[in-house]
């Protein structure tokens, strides 16, 4: 293929994926923050927060949005999106939620997650959203600098709980009026 806009596309993720959506969160998730605390609340937050039974709901929900990220037929890394009421703050109609954006390891340093913000930010736009907003741990530097390159600025913190820690993540908006 001659360039990667040929080769990248974004698949919807169906109920019928349930069982690759849950091995590439798992899997992604783990990589990104396993050096950020105990193996216990690792485990825990894998085994709730990406359950099959938590993971089948978040698909069933209208106001969610999931998508894989395909490059040269192979899925590499996946996309959330909330509207609504399915945002986990900001439940205002004009924005939409980038609630979880990862990229498998051995695909990293490759720009898909350039493609998935720019996937996100096309959706928002399509919506007539006003703004997107997104959390970000305020330990994952890397994150908060790649998403302060996309457009978006820091507006507030909330906690986030990793088993029984309580992490602080921030909220980080880019808006989309001209």
């Amino acid at each position: 293929m001659e360039s990667r806009k040929d080769s990248f596309v974004l698949e919807r993720i169906h109920i019928s994926n349930l069982e690759d959506l849950q091995i590439m969160s798992r899997e992604t998730f783990y990589d990104a923050f396993f050096w950020g605390t105990s193996p216990e609340n690792m485990k825990t937050y894998l085994e709730t927060s990406l359950s099959e039974e938590k993971l089948s709901t978040e698909l069933n929900q209208s106001q969610s949005q999931f998508y894989f990220a395909v490059l040269n037929n192979f899925r590499v890394g996946y996309l959330k999106l909330n509207f609504g009421q399915a945002q986990t703050e900001l439940r205002e109609s004009s924005g939409m939620e980038i609630e979880r954006i990862y990229v498998l390891k051995e695909h990293q340093g490759k720009k898909i997650g350039q493609e998935l913000i720019n996937k996100a930010i096309d959706i928002a736009v399509q919506n007539k959203m006003e703004y997107v907003w997104l959390g970000v741990w305020e330990k994952n530097t890397k994150a908060i600098s790649f998403y302060q390159r996309n457009g978006f600025v820091e507006i507030s913190a909330h906690p986030f709980m990793m088993g029984t820690e309580e992490q602080v993540d921030l909220i980080m908006k880019r808006s989309l009026i001209v």
